[in-house]
């Protein structure tokens, strides 16, 4: 008996022919021909029983019965409908920019985009990509250079005009932070230096985001740490991927437990021995205000040359990178009167 057609996948297809159906029904072995109307596919394969698929040839606009040829005789008629093929237009393209090592998931939307064949970023075929619609297509780019490149499209109507863009980034470089270190509780003011760090996203220290940053040219970000501790390796994320990391630590606030000696002339002079913790990054050390000299020993101890002033108890206190210290007392001692 004849071979019976159910359906027909896809239903429509360009005037100027190539389209790939998908008849499905039954009784289909031993097919010699399938029809569009009175032209004969450009070819077709039978997959099964149940199965051909055949390419459409060229023809007019409109509909066409399509029908299976069977040496037992001609199977129903199903409708494939030809449309005049657009030349496809591309009037977005989302995300617009992305690494030059390729894998972003782009999103073009236009017209004319059914039956499309080629998807180019600038003139290199995409990964992947899939016609969603005739108004949209997902597309995966290749690898490519930075800079701008001209998205196409190609149809059986053609190719789209060069005026849509995606945007190649190189990845991010950094070569510094300045300062490399500042306190636990955060804030501190780091300026980032490398290249290729327009358009940056994020700025990390270790995994936390920057309280905030700003982009101040294609070389340089300025970053306010947020609260941490240890090391905290500083990294940027841009279009063109992520940077590579650069060394931030956190400093705890120094602590002070003795000063040796605590007490010496109002003329000052008095080496004193300043014993404590986290003092490595010390800054300044002051007597009641007035700065010391003095030398960082160790991370748990300072030499200071106590300045002169009046008699009395004054504070002692160490200024790093993690802060300033709580004090302790130094008294100065008037010398005997005559």
């Amino acid at each position: 008996m004849p071979p019976t057609i159910n359906t027909i996948n896809p239903s429509q297809g360009p005037t100027t022919g190539g389209t790939t159906v998908t008849l499905t029904g039954a009784g289909m072995a031993g097919s010699t021909a399938v029809r569009f109307a009175s032209s004969n596919a450009t070819s077709f394969t039978l997959i099964s029983d149940t199965q051909i698929t055949a390419v459409s040839p060229a023809r007019a606009a409109g509909a066409a019965a399509v029908v299976v040829v069977h040496p037992t005789g001609n199977s129903n008629s199903v409708t494939f409908t030809y449309v005049v093929a657009q030349v496809p237009v591309i009037t977005g393209v989302a995300p617009s920019n992305g690494p030059t090592s390729g894998g972003t998931s782009v999103t073009l939307t236009g017209t004319g985009f059914t039956g499309a064949t080629t998807v180019t970023f600038a003139g290199v075929p995409a990964t992947s990509f899939m016609v969603n619609s005739a108004t949209q297509i997902t597309a995966v780019t290749p690898a490519g250079s930075a800079g701008a490149a001209v998205v196409t499209v190609t149809t059986p109507g053609g190719t789209s005009a060069p005026n849509a863009f995606f945007f190649y980034a190189a990845p991010p470089v950094l070569n510094a932070a300045a300062p490399a270190q500042g306190p636990t509780a955060g804030g501190a003011v780091v300026t980032l230096t490398g290249t290729n760090l327009l358009n940056a996203s994020t700025v990390r220290f270790g995994s936390t985001n920057a309280i905030s940053f700003t982009v101040v040219s294609a070389t340089q970000i300025t970053a306010a740490a947020p609260p941490g501790a240890g090391s905290s390796p500083i990294t940027v994320i841009t279009p063109g991927g992520t940077s590579n990391p650069v060394a931030f630590a956190y400093v705890a606030t120094p602590s002070l437990t003795a000063l040796l000696p605590s007490s010496g002339p109002t003329s000052g002079g008095t080496v004193v021995t300043v014993i404590g913790t986290n003092l490595a990054s010390a800054s300044a050390v002051t007597f009641g205000g007035t700065a010391a000299s003095f030398t960082v020993v160790s991370d748990t101890q300072i030499t200071a040359v106590a300045p002169a002033g009046p008699a009395g108890p004054v504070t002692v206190t160490v200024a790093t990178v993690g802060g300033t210290s709580p004090g302790l007392a130094y008294t100065r001692v008037a010398g005997p009167g005559i």
